[in-house]
């Protein structure tokens, strides 16, 4: 569920919000009903207000949206893909520590 810092990745706008953003995007692919999803979402949302301007932090609900999933051959939720200028810059799967994300992000802003 997206919030103030975040916004909602749908099949239908992911290529506007994450294909053609100029600003990376840090997409969280979750489900309702997945704990591990809900452990990580206070990271997200504190990443979120932490690199803001530098980052934007999309989530992208698996039951909701099927295409975009189906297309990055998402298996397992949470999954979080990492995009600059249109393209995977890096992925972690599972509930990993807010440090492991935060590794990710500096690989790509710097």
């Amino acid at each position: 569920m997206a919030s103030p810092n975040t916004f909602e990745v749908t099949d239908a706008n992911f290529q506007a919000e994450v294909s053609q953003s100029s600003t990376p995007v840090l997409v969280d692919f979750w489900a309702t009903w997945c704990g591990p999803c809900r452990t990580i979402a206070p990271h997200l949302e504190a990443i979120a207000q932490a690199y803001a301007g530098k980052i934007r932090i999309g989530k992208c609900d698996i039951d909701s949206n099927q295409m975009v999933p189906m297309q990055f051959e998402i298996r397992s939720v949470p999954t979080l893909l990492l995009f600059k200028n249109g393209q995977v810059a890096g992925q972690l799967v599972g509930a990993v520590p807010r440090a492991r994300i935060e590794d990710l992000i500096s690989k790509v802003i710097g």
